[in-house]
């Protein structure tokens, strides 16, 4: 019988994660750290030997009766319920598509068709623009769009703005679990509560949580969840949860005969159905990492739950380490809250007396992965003050980094802004 586990799982064991990826075995990339997660992880060998299946034996259309075909359908349909159970939804109410951006862009499409001109949306200044520009397009179709802005100097979201903007025709609140550069991780439950009390649908951007741990959605009560499988460790698919009830009442994006089809008339694009049947490598990397760690019988979204918190107490150790580093330092700007337990293990800066540019170039040279720009987070720096060229430059990292890495960075960050 299967049974909620009553106490946390053993210390990750890093080595066994990064056991699980290929990319630690290729010489090109010995002596690199990764640290551009947030761009994009590595893909674990679960997903890849999945991806690499499918290609090989199944590689037909799916939907058809012949053998060939029936395998190739069985292999979709199991990745949508290993994520769906994993997040504690329906298996109707996952979908995948060919990108976050791609899925938000048909998701404000169909929604329009529910509202009336002068309905509202209440969208945060904090978001990628995947989940910023398509509410701001509908201003142009006649929808009152009211800006949920951060904080200049720490980026972070106050619940207390949300309350004095949202009125009796806010139809949606859309924003980010956690930004992909200031990291505050967000009140997601505290805010589906207020939107509530205005019978507002709720919208949440994952793409930058998902990352330390598939959420339990059901827990949320979120109307929508997205995130990229690519960033957790997957192929490059948008995945998107919708609730069942509003799924239901949205417009269809999809072709005509299809209106009475969730996935068809949300995705209109077609599904990739290679990548669609490898994204369940995720959850079986997950599950193994969560047998390997000692976990008892439990449910999906028990497992999914410790697995989550396993992530975040190594990843919160690895991030108070170097933002420890940084508050001594009187020469950089961190973007977002310094306190590690307060965030997701994205940390970005701006180096005061020397241009990010320099900065980064002279990481890149002790083999550090890391990313400097606007990271499609232009309305967020704009409003911190930050210019968006050249931007910030973003240290990212998860579960497979080790405190040797950052340590390693850390010599390095002295090296590259005292040159």
């Amino acid at each position: 019988m299967n049974i909620e586990p009553e106490t946390p799982l053993r210390s990750l064991d890093v080595g066994f994660a990064r056991g699980q990826f290929p990319a630690f075995s290729d010489a090109r990339l010995a002596g690199w750290a990764h640290f551009e997660n947030a761009g994009g992880s590595y893909a674990c060998r679960q997903v890849i030997d999945r991806l690499t299946g499918f290609y090989r034996r199944t590689k037909v259309q799916p939907d058809h009766a012949f053998p060939l075909s029936v395998e190739a359908t069985e292999a979709m349909e199991h990745s949508y319920r290993r994520m769906a159970g994993w997040m504690g939804v329906g298996v109707d109410e996952i979908h995948f598509g060919p990108s976050t951006s791609q899925n938000t862009y048909v998701l404000a499409r169909a929604f329009r068709s529910m509202w009336r001109d002068g309905d509202e949306i209440v969208a945060s200044t904090q978001d990628h623009e995947a989940n910023a520009g398509v509410w701001r397009r509908l201003e142009a179709t006649g929808i009152v769009v009211r800006e949920w802005r951060v904080d200049p100097e720490k980026g972070t979201l106050d619940l207390a703005d949300l309350d004095g903007l949202m009125t009796e025709r806010t139809r949606l609140v859309a924003f980010p679990h956690a930004s992909n550069v200031v990291a505050a991780i967000n009140p997601v439950a505290d805010v589906v509560a207020r939107a509530a009390e205005v019978g507002a649908r709720v919208v949440v951007d994952g793409v930058s949580y998902a990352p330390h741990g598939l959420p339990d959605i059901g827990a949320l009560g979120v109307d929508v969840y997205l995130f990229s499988a690519y960033k957790t460790w997957g192929p490059h698919q948008g995945v998107m949860y919708v609730g069942r009830d509003l799924a239901g009442r949205l417009g269809n994006e999809g072709h005509y005969f299809v209106a009475d089809q969730p996935r068809s008339k949300l995705v209109p694009a077609g599904p990739d159905h290679a990548q669609v049947a490898a994204c369940a490598g995720v959850i079986d990397y997950l599950d193994d990492l969560y047998t390997h760690h000692g976990g008892p019988s439990a449910t999906p979204v028990a497992r999914g739950r410790a697995v989550h918190d396993m992530f975040r107490a190594h990843e919160t150790n690895l991030a108070d380490r170097l933002l420890r580093y940084l508050a001594g330092r009187d020469d950089v700007r961190v973007a977002g809250p310094t306190d590690a337990t307060l965030r997701a293990p994205t940390v970005s800066i701006v180096p005061l007396r020397r241009p990010v540019a320099d900065v980064a170039e002279s990481l890149v040279r002790s083999r550090m992965m890391v990313g400097v720009g606007d990271f499609y987070a232009p309305r967020l720096l704009d409003e911190m003050r930050i210019p968006t060229e050249p931007g910030v430059l973003r240290m990212s990292f998860i579960h497979y980094n080790t405190e040797g890495e950052i340590d390693r960075l850390i010599t390095a960050l002295d090296r590259a802004l005292d040159d």
